[in-house]
């Protein structure tokens, strides 16, 4: 995503991996030329002419300069050691580079370069404009050892791999209040790569616009408080491999179509591990897109932790965690998805594929309106929930476990609104639950899976009756639960094949709620209804008897 080079962008548009010879490694960076076997490739030497700008040692300090470079591969400032303090100065590229992979790796043909492999080059910089239109032009890059601080900085790069705030090999980078806005494909605003890097962001404004552009790509660590992030052709937010992106109280939009954020692994050998980390608290998440989902995973670990963010979801998705794909590439192995909501409002689906697992924790006064493993496919899916939070649901979902002994009250489950919806859990994972039916606020029932599901029929005021029977077959006894919708009178009765009346269980007035009666069969091994009258209507299941 933040990257441009030749092998992605073959594989992106065509779905495959072609075995071509990779110009990294064939690319000299000391020389300039392909071929050479120079000990230095992990070096960048831009030598200074025109009105470029490099140091070596020292300490310098500037300010109200014009520095700029045409040529391909020349940086308009480097620093490789000492440090450069550079303010209130228009700094600007045109020139691209010869090697996209070593523009993204080390920071060939980059604005503003800080390069050190060892020992330290640091560059201080603040109010300046810095701008560049060549292909792999980066705006400001740290390498290495290298530091480097940019306060109040503008930054606007419309080529293609064109990243505004990057590092690589892992670099450090600081910001305070820069606006930075990229347009080139490929390239996000602020990004990491091969090796890391930590970058830290206070205040600003920070925005893509190019296709695969994400607001921010970690490779590596970073951090931001009190900014906006926005991107137009890709995810707002985007992590590859065991790597971290952690947002305190910032705006994030993304108004693609595709899905919100993403948490992956690639395996292109550009970042390592398979846990990324996303941490939100406070702040806005906003996704304009209606297909995908907020939060996207696949082929990785995502553990995403929400405190207090106000979530904006045009998508009926909340998580998709699946064996899926980006771009052109496949991925070769299903999500593992951890979401921990804290004092957190949430909405949505959560899709599970037969490859993936997720799990999902519900704390400090939170609210879930919505339904996981809908499709019942999940490898696992689990949800818990502790005293303060409660879920709604929008459809019936499958648990392996479900965590909420706090909501348990009787037969009933006082946290769960059901809305005539079921959650069917695993009982040999749930033990605590008993093999046991319980009603849910507003109809629907938490039940083991295998139970007959609920049959539903309209009452006088348009809402559900339902009835639901476990276990099923029956081999001593089962659980019969109904749901009536008006004070009626109310009739459940077993009947055989033939309409001959074997047992009544309930004649009498009930008000509207939730019910439960036990039936022992003293009756042959065969089916048999049970039928449910209430409010003038009737709805029945079959029962099987089987000893």
């Amino acid at each position: 995503m933040n990257k441009l080079n030749l092998s992605r962008l073959i594989t992106y548009s065509f779905g495959f991996e072609l075995k071509l010879i990779s110009l990294t490694g064939l690319f000299c960076l000391t020389c300039s030329t392909l071929g050479c076997n120079s000990t230095e490739d992990n070096t960048v030497n831009n030598s200074t002419t025109g009105s470029t700008y490099s140091q070596s040692s020292g300490t310098v300090t500037e300010t109200g300069k014009t520095y700029s470079s045409a040529t391909a591969d020349l940086s308009a400032v480097k620093v490789t050691g000492g440090t450069y303090n550079i303010s209130n100065s228009v700094i600007s590229s045109t020139g691209s580079t010869s090697s996209t992979d070593n523009s993204s790796f080390y920071g060939l043909n980059a604005v503003i370069l800080a390069y050190a492999s060892s020992g330290t080059a640091v560059i201080n910089s603040s109010g300046n404009k810095v701008t560049s239109s060549g292909t792999g032009a980066n705006g400001i890059f740290a390498y290495g050892t290298a530091k480097v601080t940019t306060s109040g900085d503008h930054f606007t790069l419309t080529g293609g791999g064109g990243h505004a705030i990057y590092c690589a090999g892992g670099g450090t980078i600081t910001v305070t209040k820069d606006t930075a806005e990229t347009s080139g494909g490929s390239s996000s605003t602020i990004a990491t790569d091969r090796g890391g890097g930590t970058i830290t962001i206070t205040g600003g404004t920070y925005k893509a616009n190019g296709s695969n552009s994400a607001a921010i790509y970690s490779t590596g660590v970073v951090n931001c408080t009190d900014a906006t992030l926005t991107a137009t052709g890709a995810e707002a937010l985007v992590i590859e491999g065991a790597n971290h992106i952690t947002l305190n109280n910032c705006t994030v939009k993304c108004t693609y179509n595709k899905w919100g954020s993403m948490i992956y692994q690639s395996m292109s050998g550009d970042a390592a591990g398979t846990d990324g980390y996303l941490t939100m608290t406070g702040g806005t998440f906003t996704y304009t897109g209606n297909a995908g989902g907020l939060f996207y995973n696949t082929n990785s670990t995502a553990i995403i932790v929400l405190d207090g963010v106000s979530l904006v979801n045009s998508c009926d998705t909340l998580v998709r965690c699946i064996k899926g794909s980006w771009g052109g590439s496949s991925a070769s192995s299903g999500g593992i998805t951890s979401l921990t909501a804290k004092n957190q409002t949430l909405s949505g689906l959560i899709h599970v594929d037969v490859n993936s697992k997720a799990s999902v924790k519900l704390l400090s006064s939170s609210v879930f309106t919505g339904a996981i493993n809908k499709s019942n496919t999940a490898k696992s899916a689990n949800i818990s929930l502790d005293a303060s939070s409660s879920w709604s649901l929008t459809a019936t979902s499958y648990v392996d476990t479900i965590s909420n002994s706090s909501g348990i009250s009787g037969t009933s489950c006082t946290n769960i609104t059901g809305n005539g919806y079921n959650i069917y859990y695993k009982p040999a994972l749930n033990s605590y639950l008993g093999s046991k039916i319980y009603t849910l606020v507003n109809g629907g029932y938490l039940l083991p899976v295998g139970s007959t599901t609920g049959v539903k029929s309209i009452g006088s005021d348009g809402t559900a009756i339902t009835i639901q029977n476990y276990p099923n077959p029956v081999k001593l006894s089962t659980t019969i639960s109904y749901h009536v919708t008006a004070s009626s009178l109310v009739s459940l009765k077993i009947y055989d094949n033939s309409g001959q009346l074997i047992d009544t269980l309930v004649s009498a007035k009930k008000v509207p709620g939730n019910y439960q009666e036990s039936w022992t069969p003293q009756v042959p091994d065969g089916n048999y209804i049970c039928q449910l009258t209430s409010d003038g209507n009737s709805k029945s299941i079959k029962i099987i008897v089987l000893k």
